[in-house]
């Protein structure tokens, strides 16, 4: 038997080991995610200005929308050609850290890189948020791979480096992080605390050096709101009102996303390229009425600190009705490109419907009597309100919010806000966005369901580790651990000892994947038994 002392050294040199790894993959992922970012800010810039000549010299709008329907029909190539790049990239990658999908690093990397790129310059209503996050978990497993890690320390990668592509993102480490745990893997392990931690940490240094050399100012996101210090507990029941209107409006734009997928579906011309076309001369119009439907959303938010004292009003309009049309024409295009799989974020765009609607709310509770130096923080708590109805994400809404503004005076209504628009999506029966959209992919891909069940005799590297601890593949469940004459029905809190024999059953896509992963994991193999499950049997 091997000595306490040469097991703990193996477990040292093993999280060494992913720490290091982690460490490669955050200083690749700050990169790449880096200049993607700062790529994104004058893609913006850039739409908006000629987006604004267009406005100006309405004999040429028909060259932009030729440029539109021709745009569509790339992307629409592209897509075709590199399906895992269509969509936010939210659902391929939470799938390739569950192990439901495998990541073509060299496939998506540039793929997604220029494909959103291009939609954003494009003047859609694309966030980059989502992208960052694929680019990072493409990082990650890039590193794995070239470092020919094993499948599931390239897991963890894939997971370290879409954390801190979200963390790069948003200049939010915390919410990267808070990924892994409740989107990504659902549960918190010490392997996924160490590579997400060592990920993050040094992708954002990475990030602050950059935009420093650059001359590019580290700030918060929401740089032009200013917050009261002392909200007090009326203010706890403006959130509470305007929330609940927030929530159903979230709660709509849930049911709406597949009625919008359903409808694209039907699209077939052009062998299903051609319904990219729909997104595409859809954001030409919608750009054309207002700049604030271009983009993720920023700089509508941005002019909506301060009482919306930086928002320009359409054809001298008053403010509530030009909230409210900039509100409905994002909403629309949020979905249109959520119903037609374009490659960008919808993240941004929601955080930008809920603040919008937040301003409009501020603006009914500040003639019910609220202060009006209280609006800046509503707008704020209702824009993680939307995002948490939608995605079902509450703990990252909460977290985001901290780091979007570097204020925490308002953590109460934050949480008052977020838990009423969770509510509303367990009242009304919606989903996991992201998730809901991970199962239509996989639906896609058409296998027969069967059962696996395999024993394996457990290794020096899982002595002494917990069931709940180790990065199973998916569908793998330990049914049963024998030990010596001893036969124990594990729990989640079970140890694993060498030369315990463990059963594990599971029902997954490719067998011989399956099986060479749990060898890899667990040590070597004794017996397998393979069949087809009864409902599936002819």
């Amino acid at each position: 038997m091997e000595s306490k002392a040469g097991k703990f050294r193996k477990k040292v040199n093993y999280c060494f080991q992913i720490v290091g790894v982690g460490a490669v993959t955050g200083l690749f992922a700050g990169l790449v995610v880096t200049l993607y970012n700062v790529l994104v800010n004058y893609c913006e810039d850039f739409s908006a200005d000629y987006y604004s000549f267009f406005r100006d010299n309405p004999a040429f709008i028909p060259l932009l929308f030729c440029a539109l329907f021709l745009g569509g029909i790339v992307i629409g190539g592209v897509v075709k050609f590199l399906p895992m790049i269509r969509g936010s990239g939210f659902p391929q990658t939470e799938g390739a850290t569950r192990g439901l999908m495998r990541f073509k690093w060299y496939e998506i990397l540039p793929g997604m890189f220029a494909a959103s790129l291009f939609t954003i310059f494009m003047g859609l209503s694309a966030g980059c948020e989502g992208p960052s996050l694929m680019l990072g978990g493409a990082c990650g497993n890039g590193v794995g791979s070239v470092l020919r890690r094993n499948i599931f320390v390239r897991r963890y990668q894939i997971t370290g480096g879409a954390c801190a592509g979200l963390a790069v993102a948003l200049n939010a480490p915390l919410t990267g992080m808070v990924f892994a745990y409740e989107e990504a893997h659902r549960r918190f392990t010490p392997e996924v605390f160490v590579c997400s931690f060592s990920s993050v940490v040094f992708a954002i240094v990475v990030r602050n050096l950059l935009l420093t050399a650059m001359g590019i100012a580290v700030e918060p996101v929401l740089s032009s709101f200013s917050f009261a210090e002392n909200t007090g507990l009326m203010f706890c029941l403006y959130v509470l009102l305007a929330s609940v209107v927030v929530a159903l409006a979230g709660v709509a734009f849930y049911h709406l996303v597949f009625v919008f997928r359903r409808l694209f579906k039907k699209i077939t011309f052009w062998h299903g390229v051609g319904k990219m076309t729909v997104p595409f001369v859809f954001a030409g119009a919608a750009g054309l009425l207002t700049v604030y439907a271009m983009g993720g959303g920023l700089h509508f938010i941005r002019a909506l600190g301060s009482g919306a004292a930086g928002l320009e009003t359409l054809f001298s309009s008053p403010v509530f009705v030009t909230l409210l049309v900039v509100i409905v024409v994002k909403f629309v295009a949020t979905l249109v490109n959520l119903g037609a799989d374009v490659p960008c974020c919808a993240s941004f765009p929601m955080l930008a419907i809920g603040g919008g609607i937040g301003a409009l709310m501020g603006i009914a509770c500040e003639a019910m009597g609220m202060d009006p130096a209280l609006c800046d923080a509503l707008v704020a708590v209702c824009m993680v309100t939307f995002f948490a109805t939608v995605v079902k994400a509450p703990i990252t809404g909460i977290v985001m919010l901290v780091e979007l503004t570097w204020n925490f005076t308002f953590l109460l209504p934050a949480i008052i806000g977020v838990a009423v628009g969770y509510l509303a999506g367990m009242l009304f029966h919606t989903e996991p966005l992201y998730d809901k959209l991970l199962d239509e992919m996989l639906e896609e891909r058409a296998h027969d369901v069967r059962r696996i069940t395999v024993k394996l005799r457990v290794g020096e590297r899982l002595d002494g580790s917990a069931v709940r601890d180790i990065l199973w593949p998916f569908t793998a469940v330990v049914t049963g651990i024998k030990r010596g004459d001893a036969t124990i029905v594990p729990k989640g809190a079970t140890e694993m000892y060498a030369g315990d024999v463990i059963t594990v059953e599971g029902s997954p896509d490719d067998r011989d994947e399956y099986v060479t992963s749990l060898v890899t994991l667990v040590g070597d193999l004794v017996e397998e038994q393979y069949e087809i499950l009864p409902e599936e049997k002819e």
